[in-house]
């Protein structure tokens, strides 16, 4: 059985455990992978990244929260700040965030990433078209927020959605800080905002 390793001192891979049975031959090598696991993503995620991305929004809003080079560009930066859920060696589901220095998010945060601050802008999370409606993004945002909680210095998470959003960030733990200043093809904007002090909890395997 091959040990998985993350690629961050603060993340630990997390493994759904499954009934044990005998296996032939001819399945063995399509078992040895996870069946589930979390770890940050790395720039040879980006295609994978980038195509769920661009399944998940260009058919909504006509527009990707990043291209393929600022995923790239992020994930090469600050790989920490990113999470990805993978089955059987497939990803189904991340998350893209940078280091951001000021109060609000502005235009410049969109494609900006500053490194030693305490707050996280979230860029982007998305789900596979065929793993949506099955509450995988929540469980992928309430992991994110706890590993976020792990590591020292930071104390916040920024993000931007649209309003039919604001719940589902508003029964995560967000709270609404207005109005952003941030448009995208005439697209208006809510800013919310995730407080980060107080220690993970330790169920569902924080890794802290």
């Amino acid at each position: 059985m091959t040990q998985k390793v993350s690629g961050s001192p603060f993340l630990k891979p997390f493994f759904l455990r499954t009934p044990v049975r005998v296996v032939s031959p001819l399945q063995q090598r399509r078992h040895t992978l996870p069946a589930s696991e979390f770890r940050n993503l790395t720039p040879q995620d980006a295609i994978s990244v980038f195509e769920i991305e661009r399944e998940a929004f260009v058919s909504v809003s006509g527009e990707c929260p990043l291209t393929l080079d600022e995923v790239l560009n992020f994930l090469g930066q600050c790989p920490e700040l990113s999470l990805g859920w993978f089955e059987e060696g497939q990803l189904v589901a991340f998350i893209i965030g940078s280091g951001w220095d000021k109060e609000r998010l502005s235009q410049k945060a969109m494609t900006q990433h500053v490194p030693d601050t305490p707050t996280v802008h979230i860029h982007v999370l998305s789900v596979h078209r065929h793993c949506r409606q099955q509450g995988k993004g929540s469980i992928l945002l309430w992991r994110y927020l706890q590993y976020l909680r792990c590591m020292p210095g930071l104390r916040r998470a920024l993000l931007i959605c649209e309003d039919f959003l604001v719940p589902f960030y508003l029964k995560a733990g967000f709270k609404e800080k207005g109005p952003s200043e941030i448009s995208v093809s005439n697209m208006q904007f809510q800013e919310m905002e995730y407080t980060l002090g107080g220690q993970a909890y330790a169920r569902r395997n924080s890794g802290c």
